[in-house]
């Protein structure tokens, strides 16, 4: 069995369960990657906003720990095998041989396909948790996925000006 399989589903709070664990994987490999991209950006509002970015999702971290602690489970044991492709990509871009600009114009497309992935996924755990009756999950939840989504925003509004140096 492959990992992650050996838990059987009998119901939506198993999935429940077992998506907090994929996103929880899913966050620790993200901070991981935040730190290398922080170091890889030229452009001092982007590496600052990278590392603003791994101050919030340790605290996402935190939350995700609670709700899991509280559901009886234990956040680790599953890797996810989304991010651990898209942190791939952002490596890739941190090791390629390219303008300042242009580099910090990939990080960018990298971390904001981390960050629609993480808004999905934190989107999916807040709807179960709502149907599950979790309220107090579905607001910690809720605002984890509010924080993704402001950070993707701030990510497209340095876009802006990095996509036009990156012209050349």
């Amino acid at each position: 069995m492959t990992q992650g399989m050996s838990m059987k589903m009998t119901d939506l709070q198993d999935l429940y369960l077992e998506q907090l664990q994929d996103v929880y994987s899913a966050e620790r490999q993200l901070l991981e990657s935040l730190g290398k991209m922080a170091q890889a950006a030229s452009t001092p509002e982007l590496r600052q906003g990278f590392e603003l970015h791994a101050g919030q999702t340790r605290e996402q971290i935190a939350r995700l720990e609670r709700i899991v602690g509280e559901l009886g489970g234990q956040p680790g044991g599953k890797t996810c095998q989304a991010m651990r492709g898209l942190v791939a990509e952002g490596q890739e871009m941190i090791e390629r041989q390219a303008d300042p600009a242009v580099r910090d114009a990939g990080l960018i497309a990298a971390a904001q396909r981390a960050e629609h992935y993480e808004i999905s996924a934190y989107g999916t755990l807040r709807t179960y948790a709502e149907i599950l009756g979790r309220t107090e999950d579905a607001e910690l939840l809720r605002t984890s996925e509010d924080e993704e989504k402001a950070t993707d925003m701030k990510l497209t509004g340095l876009a802006r000006s990095i996509n036009m140096q990156a012209l050349g």
